[in-house]
């Protein structure tokens, strides 16, 4: 059976998301969408041009919204991270939310019923859009959230304990965003809550918070784009999708206790979000995801 997946945006992001594809074997057919018609053709040129090369061949499909009928996948990569000059990823809100009115109607002309992938920020909001004009079952529309920023902490942590970031666990939830946070309660290493390890450390969780926080302001400010961080959690999602395998990840997903996407674990597998986890976090970290919803219900309607 052949994979077929689309990718709506050609920049920075959707050209990373593209490769990390074509190389992995998880495609058989990419589709390949960009209002930029010049840049996305040299893009298909050149990974056309690599396929001698590599171990995967790959068809290569540009600026086809009726190919999407039977993809598999569908990944939003759009937006214009220049707008963001302050770090603020709301700032792209308005600019993006134009965009989305004819790309959603090209994907319902198309017949598209698989599964939507946001990296479009500010990505709670902006899928929560697609969601709505798109008509597709929340569970099949779902953002990279704040996948990214627990992969973020657990860099951070892992390198306190010189160890492996994937031998870490724990979250951040909330808004990938400013008002995001590490529910540090559920963060493990050895086993071990980290509350328990810090005890004979010199430091304390909340001296890496701006780390963590900011870290994608550091990729920024070096070279005025992010791209691999965010495009390997889209991926993993995307591979978890396509193979069913029901794994536990931190994405935006629609919390119906809140009222709005944003990031908290659940289940994904081939029909999106398949079951949602309920964490045992402690008051403060309660109140701070509640606060979280609001900003974001709060910034989406400003």
């Amino acid at each position: 059976m052949t994979t077929k997946i689309g990718i709506i945006g050609d920049g920075h992001v959707g050209c990373t998301v593209a490769h990390e594809l074509i190389i992995s074997g998880l495609v058989d057919d990419l589709v390949m969408i960009d209002v930029n018609e010049g840049k996305v053709k040299a893009d298909a040129i050149d990974f056309e041009d690599a396929m001698a090369n590599l171990t995967n061949h790959v068809n290569i499909i540009v600026n086809d919204y009726s190919a999407l009928k039977d993809a598999d996948i569908v990944i939003s990569t759009l937006g214009k991270i220049s707008l963001e000059t302050k770090g603020d990823r709301f700032q792209e809100l308005e600019y993006n939310k134009k965009q989305l009115e004819p790309i959603t109607d090209s994907i319902k002309s198309s017949g598209f019923n698989g599964i939507l992938i946001v990296i479009s920020n500010p990505v709670d909001a902006i899928t929560s859009l697609y969601q709505q004009l798109t008509g597709l079952p929340k569970e099949h529309v779902l953002g990279t959230g704040t996948l990214l920023d627990t992969a973020r902490m657990k860099k951070v942590v892992a390198k306190k304990f010189n160890v492996d970031p994937r031998s870490v666990s724990g979250f951040a939830l909330g808004e990938h965003g400013d008002s995001q946070f590490t529910a540090w309660s559920t963060v493990k290493v050895f086993e071990k809550p980290l509350a328990e390890l810090v005890k004979t450390e010199s430091w304390k969780p909340s001296d890496l918070e701006d780390e963590i926080k900011f870290g994608g302001q550091t990729v920024f400010m070096g070279k005025h784009y992010t791209n691999y961080g965010v495009s390997a959690a889209a991926v993993r999602i995307v591979r978890a999708v396509l193979t069913d395998s029901r794994t536990e990840l931190p994405v935006s997903s629609f919390q119906d206790k809140y009222g709005t996407y944003m990031s908290y674990p659940a289940i994904v597998g081939r029909e999106g979000i398949v079951h949602k986890i309920d964490l045992q976090l402690t008051a403060e970290e309660e109140e701070l995801l509640q606060k979280s919803a609001e900003a974001i219900k709060e910034k989406s309607q400003a």
